[in-house]
């Protein structure tokens, strides 16, 4: 059939907005990648746009020297897999039994789960919580916290009410299985789809967490990578402040030149770091990104 002129009019402008889309979605992690791989006096001169200035490895040479960097590497793939093995510990089991309609008091029970998405004690009463349960700076305050979302546990709850018949777990009863063996050797084997995509939401929350390592984590030895980085933000802007106000006084150029390479380098570092830190998740996405389209569907279902 062939097409009209207002069809290429239309078809041109939804290519053109489309097009337009992913260059804005696409170009800052573009950025980031060029400006890592440039001459650090360069991205911090601002000269790095859309092509690579002055090829240089020295961002991520600088990188892999700070010790503090690889603990928080370590740090945050520890506080991810043990966070991620809590979080499942928790929702699996609660939403299975949310699921069956035998549970008593389950309306009650959900609708309570429910309100606490919506409303919360707020950020004092739950920080003096934290510290009156002894919680603060311990190894294990960031697996700790924030052990069940409700949301997936929503998710969770639906996949066993719509996937798994109750005529299974009704043969089961007869033959005189237990509710625990029912869960153990029914659910769990037929929930592998859901396991995997719970997974991968806590993992991903997991990983990009700083916000409570930023409220309950003081100690630079329990921080997670994302502290690493605001810790070489913060120290990349007092790097450059220190510019400025030597700058204007009587100091020899030698140490000028040294604190201004600081600066420059901690620029740099600074995307090199973001690579760094977003490499696992970026490598992993393409191979899990059919499970985060099923979570998403699994989620649209009516309970």
């Amino acid at each position: 059939m062939k097409k009209t002129s207002s069809d290429i009019i239309f078809d041109s402008i939804n290519i053109t907005f489309v097009a337009l889309i992913i260059i804005v979605m696409v170009y800052p992690l573009y950025f980031v990648i060029i400006a890592s791989l440039s001459d650090p006096y360069a991205v911090a001169n601002g000269k790095v746009t859309f092509w690579i200035k002055g090829l240089s490895f020295d961002a991520y040479k600088y990188t892999f020297k700070h010790k503090e960097i690889w603990l928080g590497y370590m740090n945050t793939i520890f506080y991810t897999l043990v966070g991620t093995g809590l979080n499942l510990l928790l929702t699996i089991p609660t939403a299975y039994s949310l699921s069956k309609k035998k549970l008593p008091g389950r309306s009650f029970i959900s609708w309570y789960f429910l309100f606490t998405m919506y409303f919360g004690g707020g950020l004092i009463p739950t920080y003096l919580l934290v510290r009156d349960l002894n919680l603060l700076n311990k190894p294990y305050t960031i697996p700790l916290l924030g052990g069940i979302s409700i949301y997936n546990t929503i998710v969770t709850r639906i996949f066993y009410q719509t996937t798994i018949p109750d005529e299974l777990y009704e043969a089961a009863y007869i033959d005189g299985a237990s509710d625990f063996r029912q869960f153990f050797q029914i659910a769990l084997p037929l929930s592998a789809p859901i396991i995997a995509v719970i997974t991968l939401f806590y993992g991903v929350g997991r990983w990009n967490d700083y916000y409570t390592a930023l409220i309950y984590v003081s100690k630079s030895d329990y921080y997670p990578l994302q502290m690493v980085l605001r810790s070489i933000l913060i120290q990349n802007k007092s790097t450059l402040d220190a510019i400025d106000t030597v700058s204007t006084q009587f100091v020899d150029d030698e140490y000028v030149a040294k604190v201004a390479r600081q600066a420059y380098m901690a620029e740099a570092m600074k995307y090199s770091l973001i690579i760094i830190a977003s490499a696992p998740l970026l490598v992993a996405y393409p191979f899990v990104q059919k499970h985060f389209v099923k979570g998403v569907m699994i989620g649209s279902l009516k309970g």
